[in-house]
């Protein structure tokens, strides 16, 4: 069998784990709301020394679940960038492992600007480069208050890469 071939197998084979995400210094969860939600801050998914994340959309909510920075959109996207941070630092990963972003505006036409404001200052901070993925989407978020939310998806190495022969 070749090594490519046993590699192959060996991917299709390996078991895939799963959990929950989850940092509660920053962020509830959503099943501890008054009305509960039915979804995890984030999934990890380990794949044969691959961990991906998907974090789940966040918001500008604080640790106790409550909306924060309501009518303030920057201050909301920088609350939302430090949850999603918290997120990430939970697994033992940081921006530079998000591969792609998906970003809800309630309002996109007025919001855009400085979305893109902040979300530039932040990604230059944050030295990323490449940048990751990304859309943009106007939509009507679950809590009339927020004004942004963002999913996130990591992918990083748990395990050094071997050479096969």
């Amino acid at each position: 069998m070749s090594a490519f071939a046993e590699i192959l197998d060996t991917i299709s084979h390996a078991p895939i784990k799963k959990r929950a995400v989850t940092n509660h210094s920053i962020l509830n969860e959503a099943f501890a709301y008054a009305k509960p939600s039915s979804f995890s801050r984030g999934m990890r998914i380990d794949l044969n020394g691959v961990t991906i994340l998907l974090i789940s959309g966040t918001a500008s909510i604080d640790e106790q679940g409550v909306s924060v920075h309501v009518g303030d959109f920057r201050a909301q996207m920088r609350r939302t960038l430090v949850n999603i941070t918290g997120l990430l630092e939970s697994e033992g990963c940081t921006w530079h492992d998000i591969v792609r972003t998906t970003c809800y505006l309630r309002d996109i036409e007025r919001d855009y600007d400085a979305f893109n404001e902040e979300r530039t200052a932040f990604y230059k901070e944050q030295g990323l480069d490449p940048l990751p993925a990304s859309t943009g989407i106007q939509a009507i978020l679950c809590r009339p208050e927020l004004l942004i939310e963002i999913e996130a998806i990591a992918m990083f190495r748990t395990e050094k890469a071997t050479d096969k022969e």
